[in-house]
């Protein structure tokens, strides 16, 4: 039996479709469709009804898709086990966040790809929530103080923000003193509905300042800080330039917005994927030897808003 029939079966099964999966696997969907065909006739089953909104399980489907997958986990984990140990194969499949992914996290993924040619890479750049098991993502890259529970994790970095605002937002609103301040007479700029969370003397207190401008994405947030909209928590790694300009303006610098981390998460396994492991070595290589400014790789980002997880 073809293991790459299986391991298209697989893909298809969980992504819903022949297209899916084809996009996923980077192949065409002729390919897919005669990989499923001949695995079908080898097993003398149908293992998917096929409509023309998508493919289904079928009750043997259902049944042979989590040993289809065990065996290609199997498969793979030997393979890594006996092949040099610098040479990744196969497709590894990142999410990683827009707001910081191509100009933090970028230069990994390519220093990766080059190391390793005989190893595809797919990423997706976003700053929404994605669920790795039905997205197909073997890993991704959150940023925040969230847990991440079901997953496991692993920090490669620890991230700061600012609370800031505009020089022209301070001259008409005034510059906030305290958090009650903040809450009762400021606007913010925010990701969402969550809390911010600051340090006040030996404690982190959450509180809620009225929202006007949202956004789920931290340049944009940027933008609307530059342009007088609000206070805004902003990562140092997007705003440092403008902080040396005066653009921006710290303000209530008595309560530091509390360090959060860059975790790379993917889900429990007893096959850990080498892959990934090289990954989170390569990336906490370089948060560890970059200066904390002035470096691609800034230790001091931060998440833009509050404790929102980057991924799910």
């Amino acid at each position: 039996m073809n293991v790459e029939d299986m391991r298209t079966f697989v893909e298809v099964a969980d992504t819903g479709g022949v297209s899916a999966a084809a996009r996923r696997l980077g192949v065409p969907k002729s390919m897919v469709s005669r990989q499923l065909h001949r695995l079908e006739a080898k097993l003398g089953v149908q293992l998917l009804a096929r409509t023309t909104r998508g493919a289904s399980l079928t009750e043997a489907g259902a049944t042979f898709r989590d040993h289809a997958a065990s065996v290609c986990a199997e498969i793979d984990a030997a393979r890594e086990m006996i092949v040099p140990m610098g040479d990744l194969r196969g497709l590894l499949r990142i999410a990683a966040p827009l707001s910081f992914g191509p100009t933090h996290f970028a230069p990994v993924f390519i220093e990766m790809a080059k190391r390793h040619p005989n190893l595809r890479i797919h990423i997706s750049f976003s700053d929404h929530a994605v669920d790795l098991a039905t997205d197909g993502f073997d890993c991704a890259i959150r940023l925040g103080r969230s847990e991440h529970p079901g997953l496991n994790s692993h920090r490669v970095g620890l991230i700061f923000g600012k609370v800031v605002a505009s020089p022209a937002y301070i001259e008409e609103h005034g510059s906030p003193e305290t958090l009650e301040e903040l809450v009762s007479n400021h606007v913010a700029l925010t990701q969402g509905d969550e809390a911010w969370q600051l340090i006040d003397g030996d404690k982190v207190v959450s509180i809620k300042p009225i929202g006007r401008f949202r956004a789920d994405n931290g340049i944009a947030l940027v933008a609307a800080a530059l342009e007088g909209l609000g206070v805004a928590i902003l990562p140092t790694g997007l705003i440092s330039h403008h902080l040396a300009l005066g653009t921006l303006v710290p303000v209530l610098t008595d309560f530091p917005v509390p360090e959060a981390g860059i975790d790379v998460v993917c889900l429990h396994s007893k096959y850990a994927a080498r892959k990934i492991q090289v990954l989170t070595e390569m990336l906490s290589e370089s948060f560890d030897h970059s200066p904390v400014s002035g470096a691609p790789f800034e230790q001091s980002l931060a998440v833009a808003g509050s404790n929102r997880a980057i991924d799910k």
